[in-house]
């Protein structure tokens, strides 16, 4: 029994490591990315950084999880699901805005600061991999990771469009499937979720039919 709290306990410290350092990066870089998306006036790089700021909460949430018990897990995975599909909508409303808007986005910044989110998001993805098939709040941050990867690849192609082209579009088409990635990202997790949920509640209401058909018994 001692032993299997020992590995239950490393297993924890262990989740909470990796979680503190991807908290961290993505905090880091979302201050760095949201300042040079403002500067460069890119829909994309703004989108990643709001990304970012999610991913962040997420794991923050994660660190609050771990250790306890999992229908605890379960619920902060749904938190940060919605907290996922509240940020995609956000960034959506800002597409619209900059749609009817003259910002003109700086490609150089783009593609630079771009392959600065990357690494960082690729240090993030090996940091977890060990964890993808771990309980649902890591199955949501591995989620969110893999998602930021594909942003920031999007992120360098829309940087490197926009200044072969000469157009704003390729920055707004990017941040747009950059948006629909967060909401597939919150509609999977919130997913797995409610159905980690209605797994833990099966069992009580078995127990609680148990309980009943024992007392009409006992009458």
């Amino acid at each position: 029994m001692s032993g299997c709290g020992c590995e239950v306990e490393l297993k924890d410290n262990q989740q909470k490591t990796v979680l503190y350092w991807l908290l961290a990066i993505n905090a880091i870089m979302f201050v760095f990315e949201i300042g040079f998306g403002w500067i460069s006036e890119s829909t994309a790089l703004i989108a990643d950084s709001l990304d970012m700021l999610a991913d962040a909460i997420v794991y923050a949430i994660a660190l609050y999880a771990v250790g306890k018990s999992i229908k605890h897990k379960a619920n902060a995975a749904l938190v940060s699901g919605y907290c996922q599909l509240a940020l995609g909508v956000l960034i959506l409303l800002d597409i619209g805005r900059r749609l009817y808007g003259e910002s003109e986005p700086h490609s150089w910044f783009m593609i630079s600061i771009g392959m600065v989110a990357l690494v960082a998001n690729v240090i993030c993805l090996i940091l977890i991999r060990k964890h993808n098939n771990d309980d649902v709040h890591m199955r949501a941050s591995w989620i969110f990771s893999a998602n930021d990867v594909i942003a920031n690849l999007g992120v360098i192609i829309a940087g490197v469009l926009v200044m072969t082209l000469e157009q704003r579009w390729p920055d707004i088409v990017i941040g747009s499937i950059i948006s629909v990635l967060i909401l597939r990202g919150a509609y999977l997790i919130l997913t797995d979720a409610k159905q980690e949920l209605r797994t833990i509640q099966k069992p009580d209401e078995i127990l609680s039919e148990d309980k009943q058909s024992t007392s009409c018994c006992s009458k």
